[in-house]
């Protein structure tokens, strides 16, 4: 019965020792713990939770899983943030492109108006010019301007006043009768008068510009009056 009393407290002291000298965590286990407290870190933070709420925080023998935690939270911030600027990236990103979009549509646009324009004062310049630069004609060895070309002059003088930045080329042409030297000489003649008589009408003689074909393009070829008096004329070109 001796011996007997000292069996429990034996028992306990064996059962106390072998708590107290539990073997320590492999470090697959501690990888395994870390690896669930980093999960559930990261799911915290989705789940709108504070970084304060680390269940660990008192767990003073696993403190992997307090780090593990952490890390996970931080994870997930840190995704979410990159996310976050992703997202504002790409928005910023697309409305860059839709501004310079609409800014090219705005310029082409403007361009395509502008073409518009543009054909449209060009076409109405070339309708007054085929209009107002009409063919006047001399007689026989004459360079005066007749009395019924005037009123041609005057359109012509018209036309250049409306249109300041309209250049013109006035041609003296002869009918074939008399050599190429005579005839380029009255054609010059024949030009020359033309621009004195616009000139008189007010238009800047730096406008224009004359030349002398002689006998060298005739409308008609016939050896006929009706020919040659088609021939002996002041043409007008814009320039």
């Amino acid at each position: 019965m001796r011996y007997g009393t000292y069996l429990v407290p034996a028992a306990i002291v064996l059962t106390l020792g072998s708590l107290a000298c539990k073997p320590p965590k492999t470090a697959e286990q501690i990888k395994q713990e870390t690896q669930a407290a980093f999960n559930e870190g990261y799911q915290a933070f989705k789940d709108g939770k504070a970084r304060t709420t680390n269940p660990y925080l008192s767990d003073k023998e696993n403190p992997h899983k307090l780090q593990g935690w952490y890390d996970g939270w931080d994870k997930a911030k840190a995704d979410k943030d990159a996310a976050d600027k992703a997202a504002a990236d790409k928005a910023a990103a697309d409305k860059a492109a839709a501004d310079e979009a609409a800014r090219k549509a705005a310029a082409d646009e403007a361009a395509r108006k502008a073409a518009a324009a543009e054909a449209e004062k060009a076409a109405a310049f070339k309708k007054a010019a085929d209009a107002a630069l009409k063919t006047i004609h001399f007689d026989f060895d004459k360079s005066d301007i007749k009395e019924g070309d005037r009123a041609l002059l005057q359109g012509i003088a018209d036309f250049m006043k409306a249109f300041p930045a309209a250049k013109v080329e006035i041609e003296g042409h002869c009918d074939e009768r008399g050599t190429n030297e005579y005839n380029l000489a009255l054609g010059n003649r024949r030009a020359a008068a033309a621009l004195a008589y616009l000139k008189t009408l007010g238009v800047d003689e730096a406008r224009f510009t004359t030349i002398s074909y002689g006998k060298e393009k005739p409308l008609c070829t016939e050896a006929k009056e009706a020919c040659w008096s088609q021939n002996r004329r002041g043409e007008f070109k814009l320039k």
